[in-house]
């Protein structure tokens, strides 16, 4: 087991000792800070940490400062830190010390049995998240080197056969890996919904008990909090949403594309109307698909559009569909083509939109939490299909999803149908 290392952060030497001598026991390894600059300087030369506990109330820096500056570094995001203070804040302060990096706190007169738990629980979390990523990076290593290798010896088809059955064994364990991070991601999700509930209701109560009360500057307050919590319950609910995504077949049928993308237009009425959107669908073909998921992947291609619209110009929408063939596996596709003429990107951008959290947009201007189009793209490829798209800034995007016709209810002898339903 490799050595745990802990970084203490008080300007008080006998605080520091009270802390050190209460996980004496534990077998930690202990660097020691007087102050959040000193603690700073320490972190530049080393950053194996696996947890900092810090004091908040602290001259110079305080603990939610020096915390700030700590998680402006990528190489230091990764450390958890938690508070150790005197004073009971109220939830706005508490909130501030969970914005600036904390994952927990605790009081003074410390528990030493509630320090040991609280302080063995965020290690152990820490080194199976530090690991499982290690795992992944290794096996997405590995993965690389095998194809390179079944492409140089793909004349040995002992070689080959050797090479499949590694490939097939590091994919399984990536998929674990992967469904390891997805649990992970949907119990923090979940265990932040209780706080963020909390700092929504008590805001509402401020708001309506002691709206008289509070000049404007503490209401613009208040309304920024809501703000803030208001786009934090959405990109939870994003995060629930990407891990709860499954690839159950039992909820898979044929389905009338039209019809879910007429029930996502129905939806979207009151945007397209204030927008003066136009709208153009050909009569795409019935699929064997998870309809649910479907109307998500479609609804969040069609939202983009018309949020990404140019200012001035009407949005113009267009979706159709041609057939491919692909060879290797031997496998066709419908493909399906949803256009607009909205801002665009760069498209040296079109592989990295499909990453979580990738925002290519200013998030004060445009709403989001950079996890839709990664939805997408998880929900195409559990539909053994695939997510394409094509853009030039301030001439448009052309999204192109591709799903298999090897359950197509209804298949089409022409690449497109003419038949189109326009929508305004």
């Amino acid at each position: 087991m490799s050595e745990i290392k802990i970084l203490l952060v008080d300007d008080r030497p006998d605080n520091l000792l009270s802390i050190e001598t209460i996980l004496a026991s534990e077998g930690y390894r202990f660097i020691k800070a007087n102050s959040g600059r000193e603690a700073l300087k320490t972190l530049l030369k080393d950053q194996d940490f696996n947890l900092i506990l810090m004091d908040v109330k602290m001259p110079g820096l305080s603990g939610f400062e020096t915390a700030s500056l700590i998680y402006e570094r990528n190489k230091l995001r990764h450390i958890p830190v938690i508070f150790i203070t005197a004073y009971n804040y109220s939830e706005e302060k508490v909130y501030q010390g969970y914005k600036s990096g904390a994952v927990d706190y605790i009081y003074k007169p410390i528990n030493p049995q509630l320090l040991k738990a609280k302080v063995a629980v965020f290690i152990d979390l820490y080194q199976k998240n530090h690991q499982l990523v290690l795992q992944e990076q290794t096996l997405v290593s590995i993965n690389k080197n095998l194809a390179n290798e079944i492409q140089e010896r793909k004349n040995s088809e002992e070689e080959i056969k050797k090479l499949n059955g590694r490939l097939v064994e590091n994919i399984e364990q990536l998929k674990e890996a992967n469904s390891e991070l997805a649990r992970f991601a949907y119990v923090a999700s979940h265990d932040l919904q209780e706080p963020l509930r909390k700092i929504q209701t008590y805001g509402d109560l401020l708001r309506v008990k002691y709206n008289k009360i509070i000049d404007e500057q503490g209401q613009n307050y208040i309304e920024r909090i809501q703000n803030s919590s208001s786009r934090l319950q959405n990109l939870i609910k994003d995060i629930l949403s990407y891990s709860r995504l499954s690839e159950n077949m039992e909820n898979y049928a044929k389905s009338n594309l039209n019809s879910i993308l007429n029930e996502i237009l129905t939806d979207l009425e009151f945007k397209i109307q204030e927008s003066g959107a136009k709208i153009k669908i050909t009569k795409l073909p019935e699929l064997f698909v998870n309809p649910g998921q479907i109307r998500q992947v479609f609804q969040n291609i069609i939202g983009n559009a018309l949020k990404f619209a140019r200012k001035g110009v009407p949005p113009k929408i267009s979706i159709s569909y041609d057939i491919s063939e692909k060879s290797d596996p031997p496998q066709s596709y419908c493909n399906i083509y949803v256009q607009d003429n909205g801002i665009g990107f760069d498209d040296v951008y079109s592989e990295q939109i499909f990453n979580l959290f990738k925002r290519l947009n200013d998030s004060s201007v445009y709403e989001g939490t950079g996890i839709g189009l990664a939805i997408c793209k998880k929900i195409t490829e559990q539909h053994k299909g695939f997510i394409t798209a094509k853009s030039k800034l301030n001439e448009g995007s052309v999204f192109i999803v591709s799903l298999p016709l090897s359950h197509v209810g209804k298949k089409s002898n022409s690449a497109k149908q003419k038949a189109e339903n326009t929508y305004s």
